[in-house]
């Protein structure tokens, strides 16, 4: 379907009615919490929702860990809540713990955001429960909720939209007729929107770049700059993200050539799911995917690190909205 909801294919107005439908119930589910916003649960300090208005992938994970290291780098401790998709932790919430627990038990994108920021990280299909939970077991300035932007049983302080600049809204149709959650016109209501890929800032959102810093072998833990790969640049791409195609595009840009093989977004591996193509020659995969194969990785596995670049501009306006919200002993600037 995502194909052809961003390729706009006619057909899909067969679907409007379901589409019209789907859309006045996420009008009246946001204008209940806005009539009523006390019976939602809110945060005694500040809460960031890092969420979108459509499907696929948008880089909201980049993002976060963004936020949590700019944050933290001006003295904020920081903690983050996430749903978790597809996890079976023993017990919710849960509180993951890097060292302890697998993908399969509480999401790869929880796990990668623990992993690389190691700053709490608490899911819970109930993110107000999440959110509870973090500040009764940790001592936290600003929660960043990974997505929940639709989860209006939580109180939030800033709304941060993420939309993939070449994708955009797609054919700008409600699910199921097309990519949206909510209505286009959210957009005008929250607080910050970053478009993933753009190259520069304008008046109606932000740009991010997504950089490849390092390449990292699974098996060994040996990191490389990109410009010092010398083998062959002839490799096997592994993504299962929900942009597969952005993944290549940046493997392209870095003088390799990728043959890419796309996997569900959320993919479960283990050790014969590369079988068919894996020959011996390099393989790299996103670091999202890697979280799910270190157990079983060979030495010429490898995964791409790539973090968020944002503008001055950003951190200014988010500091704008968030210091207010923060204690005069914790206001700080950008």
């Amino acid at each position: 379907m995502l194909r052809s909801w961003y390729g706009k294919r006619s057909w899909l107005v067969l679907l409007r009615p379901l589409s019209q439908l789907y859309q006045r119930v996420a009008l009246n589910r946001r204008q209940r919490y806005l009539d009523n916003p006390e019976a939602s649960w809110q945060p005694p300090v500040p809460l960031i929702v890092v969420g979108n208005i459509t499907l696929g992938g948008t880089g909201k994970t980049p993002m976060v860990i963004w936020l949590v290291e700019h944050l933290r780098a001006r003295g904020l401790r920081v903690g983050v809540i996430s749903r978790g998709y597809g996890a079976q932790p023993p017990s919710l919430p849960w509180r993951i713990q890097p060292a302890e627990d697998g993908p399969e038990q509480v999401g790869d994108e929880p796990l990668l955001i623990a992993g690389r920021c190691q700053v709490p990280v608490i899911i819970d299909p109930d993110r107000a429960r999440a959110g509870r939970h973090l500040l009764e077991h940790a001592e936290v300035d600003v929660i960043i909720s990974d997505d929940g932007l639709q989860h209006y049983r939580m109180g939030r302080t800033l709304e941060l939209v993420m939309l993939d600049h070449a994708r955009g809204l797609g054919n700008a149709r409600c699910l199921p007729e097309g990519p949206l959650r909510e209505p286009a016109s959210r957009l005008d209501s929250v607080d910050l929107v970053v478009r993933n890929g753009a190259e520069v800032d304008t008046a109606g959102a932000f740009a991010m770049q997504l950089q490849a810093t390092e390449l990292v072998n699974l098996k060994t833990g040996q990191r490389i700059k990109p410009a010092e790969w010398k083998s062959h640049p002839g490799v096997q791409a592994v993504a299962g993200i929900g942009n597969p195609q952005r993944f290549c595009k940046t493997l392209e840009n870095l003088a390799l050539v990728p043959t890419l093989h796309a996997f569900a977004d959320h993919a479960r591996y283990n050790a014969e799911s590369f079988a068919e193509f894996d020959h011996g020659e390099p393989l790299i995969m996103t670091e999202k995917d890697a979280v799910k194969c270190v157990s079983f990785a060979r030495e010429h596995w490898w995964f791409l690190r790539v973090d968020a670049q944002l503008s001055a501009a950003f951190a200014a306006a988010l500091h704008e909205r968030l210091d207010s919200h923060l204690p005069s002993s914790r206001n700080i600037s950008p």
